[in-house]
């Protein structure tokens, strides 16, 4: 993770800048009790009146002076603020799609968009108005304790005890709060993970009428992040009075002590008022430090959540020297490969060579490993024994980037983004694609009539994860947007059960078509992987049976119980060829 430091560092003359007019604006503050001072004891006490007028400008100028000043300082601390917020933010996103797929299964989608959104702001907060508040509360206390001791160094030291005293109760108050935010972040983002799993499944919650339910729980996380805000409005409600209490008192003993040596002699009455307005200048720094202490313990639990995530490092990473292979010819080789996850065997001792061109059918009940195959061969997860293999080399040799773009992949679960149809299809390869081309892929896939009919056709913007739009629709235009791409390797995951049996018939036939494409098809339906090369059925993790479509009926095995469950009759004819 980068530190909050390198992003200053970053911006540092802007940062230099914005403090430059805030020491300005500050030293302009510092000069009208001393113009008040010559007014009082010049004008007031010894009649000088001529005086009167120049001084009167001088406060004028040191007014607009200030005004300019701090204007620029607030504006400059505003757009540095907004462009560290935005690079961390940047940052975040990139390390998070830069993690592997077992972070992901460890960690909410909640969670994390509390992480992107809420603990940035909270930071930003933090590097901009808070951040410029705190530097300015130093540099003014320091002018004016320095004002305030040059006019009289023993009534300075009433304000100086009573900064003390207020400096170490937020001290205190910070560390009680420190804890108290960090719970508040923990249930924020627990907060988000229930609502966005409730919103993004809304259909299902009113399918099962669950609506109560998941109300009630709603409301409990909702009432335990109001009963922690409610906890640190107390905390802070606690101790922010005496921070009030220490600068009201502090004037008025000011008063009193500064007007027993002003009947001493030992200070002008000019002096006293001076000296009045410093104090009533330093108050507003200590009845800040309250609310800048909370402010910044914010900031620094969502600092402290930020940089667990950044501890996180990818477990699938590129080799060092990656090799490059000049054209991938998509012939797809597993050895003895075994995947064990969470102290679980998935897949055991798995082997099969898949021909460039040629259609492997991978069958078997749920749970037996179908898709971690896929899994593996496209690294989201490294297998634990074995060997993997693009074009005779290990994947892991391989980067990940060639090895991916290899590879399309149609999901059964399907994810199209709230975006044109269009768009969805030419995914990955927008500048590459043009609409003829996501037309030609569309028809392959036998979307393009439905697509076609609709008001504004391939611009047609589909709600988020393609709602508005129904199961095989949505399915017809993730294989649209596998076929576009025109990837060496094709890899189709259950991904035409939504589909009428005619239509599925009709891609199987352009499916067969694509003679240079590798294609690993994963199905329940024996239709799916029928006219495949070959064909294996994975059990418990293991492949239980092998062989073209034939040779495993013939065996009257796994493989035949399941096509006389789908068809009932060894004999009966599926398609026409």
């Amino acid at each position: 993770m980068k530190k909050i430091s390198s992003y200053i560092r970053k911006h540092i003359w802007g940062y230099l800048g914005a403090v430059l007019c805030l020491i300005i604006g500050v030293a302009l503050d510092m000069l009208s009790p001393q113009l008040t001072k010559r007014i009082i004891d010049d004008v007031i006490m010894r009649g000088d009146l001529p005086l009167l007028k120049y001084l009167l400008a001088g406060i004028l100028s040191v007014g607009i002076g200030r005004c300019i000043f701090m204007y620029i300082k607030e504006y400059t601390f505003d757009v540095i603020g907004a462009k560290i917020s935005a690079g961390m933010r940047k940052d975040l996103f990139h390390h998070l799609q830069g993690l592997s797929a077992d972070f992901y299964d460890k960690n909410n989608i909640g969670e994390l968009m509390a992480r992107v959104k809420e603990d940035i702001d909270r930071i930003w907060d933090g590097l901009t108005f808070v951040g410029m508040l705190i530097i300015e509360v130093i540099i003014h206390t320091a002018f004016v304790l320095t004002c305030m001791y040059r006019l009289n160094w023993k009534l300075a030291l009433i304000p100086t005890v009573a900064m003390l005293f207020c400096g170490a109760l937020a001290i205190f108050l910070e560390k009680k709060l420190d804890k108290v935010y960090e719970e508040i972040s923990e249930e924020n983002a627990t907060l988000n993970t229930v609502a966005e799993e409730n919103l993004a499944g809304v259909r299902t919650v009113k399918a099962f009428a669950r609506e109560k339910f998941e109300i009630t729980k709603f409301l409990s996380h909702n009432k335990r992040y109001y009963e922690l805000n409610m906890r640190q409005s107390k905390m802070f409600v606690k101790y922010h009075p005496t921070f009030t209490l220490v600068t009201k008192i502090l004037p008025l003993i000011i008063l009193l002590t500064g007007g027993y040596f002003v009947i001493k002699g030992d200070f002008s009455l000019g002096s006293l008022g001076a000296f009045i307005e410093y104090s009533m200048n330093i108050v507003w720094p200590m009845e800040m430090l309250g609310w800048l202490t909370n402010s910044l313990s914010s900031a620094t639990a969502s600092n402290k959540k930020l940089k667990k995530i950044y501890a996180e490092t990818t477990s699938i990473k590129d080799c060092e020297e990656p090799v490059l292979l000049d054209t991938v010819q998509g012939k797809v080789t597993f050895e003895k490969v075994c995947f064990v996850r969470d102290n679980t065997t998935i897949l055991q001792d798995i082997s099969f060579t898949v021909a460039p061109g040629a259609t492997l059918g991978i069958m078997g009940a749920t749970g037996s490993g179908k898709t971690s195959i896929i899994q593996l061969l496209q690294r989201l997860y490294d297998c634990s024994d074995g060997t993997i293999r693009l074009d005779d080399v290990d994947i892991r040799r391989l980067s990940l980037k060639q090895l991916r773009s290899s590879i399309s992949t149609v999901m059964q679960d399907v994810f199209l983004f709230s975006d044109t149809i269009s768009d969805n299809v030419r995914l990955g390869k927008q500048d590459v694609l043009d609409i003829e081309q996501v037309k030609s892929a569309s028809h392959a896939a036998q979307a393009g009539n439905f697509i076609e009919r609709l008001e504004s056709g391939y611009d047609t913007i589909i709600g988020e994860r393609g709602v508005g739009l129904s199961g095989g629709q949505k399915q017809r235009i993730s294989i649209a947007r596998a076929l576009a791409k025109g990837n060496p390797i094709l890899v189709m995951d259950d991904s035409t059960s939504a589909l009428d049996m005619e239509t599925e018939h009709m891609i199987q036939q352009t499916l067969r078509r694509f003679n240079s494409t590798t294609k690993l098809i994963i199905a329940h339906r024996i239709s799916a992987v029928r006219h495949a090369d070959e064909i294996i059925f994975l059990e418990d993790g293991c492949i239980a049976e092998r062989g073209t479509h034939e040779e495993l009926l013939a065996k009257k095995g796994l493989y035949y119980e399941t096509y006389m469950a789908q068809y009932g009759s060894h004999e009966e004819v599926l398609y026409a060829d």
